[in-house]
């Protein structure tokens, strides 16, 4: 491979410690086979023995499948937005000619000290220079979200410790990453007489991407409803209030009362009216069922029952199981819904 002057004194410099050869040695193939199969610990370490190997470990193609594997199923949209949002807020980010912001230096320094915080010797100028990745980076987003120091939008089933009031829903949140505990820290914002409420030791299990890049107060347009039938798994929107959010709760399509369920007579599916059944609640209950037009993309209810948005169908079964496996041990009284 073709070596820059700065690159070839650094090969030199490492020849000269291993006693002959260094990994810069290697083909570019078998060295980026190398790099690709490092974890992310590896990757940092890595990338601070010289500036040839900084390069190519801090590199987006890298951390993209590790910002994959470990935050993909929680980290959507708007939790990317917020990062920006944080960049730019920063008051010392600076320019990146004049260095790294300080805070970014502070956050390396937490989580990998041996690797980024140490000055490394420059062969050609023979001079110390700090280690860092660039600032608006996958790897330097992935290392926020690995310390914690970063707040993000995220959804969470089954709110504040699973309160039987919340049993088999899902809310927007802020979300901060313990790596202690490989565990998360809630905020819930505050709306109307309740206060901001906390939660903390939250599992991976319990959280999501928002499923659809809206704000938690808007009503989702239904594309579904035409498709939707008897047995169908569904979540709809739903808020006890017009000055809540509304959260996602889960539920099924069931049948009209003139239906007598079998699958041979059924024609539930050509009806305007489509009944949306919460079997989490006893039988009685007024939670228990809803009724919804089929054609109509509006909200619908009332100041007592709460009002019901929009509707996705779920297709994925592993949605689905998720669902189930979040199931309440014992059926929910009415009295105990929450908002």
């Amino acid at each position: 491979m073709r070596l820059s002057a700065s690159a070839r004194a650094e090969k030199s410099s490492l020849d000269d410690e291993a006693g002959g050869m260094s990994v810069l040695d290697l083909p570019e193939l078998a060295l980026e086979c190398i790099l690709e199969r490092l974890p992310p610990a590896g990757l940092c370490s890595m990338a601070g023995v010289c500036t040839s190997l900084r390069e190519r470990c801090v590199s987006d193609h890298l951390w993209e499948k590790h910002m994959k594997q470990k935050w993909g199923r929680v980290i959507g949209p708007a939790a990317y937005r917020e990062w920006q949002r944080h960049l730019a807020s920063r008051k010392d980010l600076g320019s990146c000619k004049q260095g790294k912001p300080k805070w970014f230096m502070r956050l390396l320094s937490m989580f990998w000290p041996s690797s980024w915080s140490t000055p490394k010797a420059d062969p050609i100028n023979n001079s110390k220079q700090r280690s860092s990745p660039p600032v608006n980076s996958i790897m330097s987003w992935y290392l926020a979200l690995e310390t914690g120091k970063f707040w993000f939008p995220a959804q969470v089933f089954n709110r504040e410790n699973g309160d039987v009031g919340f049993m088999l829903s899902c809310y927007d949140a802020s979300l901060s990453y313990d790596p202690g505990t490989d565990a998360f820290q809630v905020r819930y914002p505050s709306h109307g007489r309740r206060a901001i409420a906390t939660e903390s030791g939250v599992p991976w299990e319990r959280l999501r991407a928002p499923p659809f890049d809206t704000s938690p107060h808007d009503l989702h347009i239904s594309d579904c409803l035409n498709d939707v039938r008897p047995g169908d798994h569904i979540e709809i929107q739903w808020r006890k209030n017009k000055e809540f959010p509304y959260g996602w709760w889960y539920g099924v399509v069931g049948h009209l009362k003139s239906c007598d369920g079998n699958e041979n007579y059924c024609r539930c599916h050509n009806s305007d009216t489509v009944v949306l059944e919460f079997h989490q609640y006893t039988p009685g209950s007024r939670w228990r069922s809803t009724a919804v037009n089929r054609k109509e993309r509006r909200e619908e209810g009332n100041e007592a029952d709460g009002f019901y948005g929009g509707i996705r169908k779920l297709y994925n079964n592993e949605e689905i199981c998720r669902w189930k496996r979040l199931w309440p041990t014992e059926v929910v009284e009415s009295h105990y819904l929450q908002y």
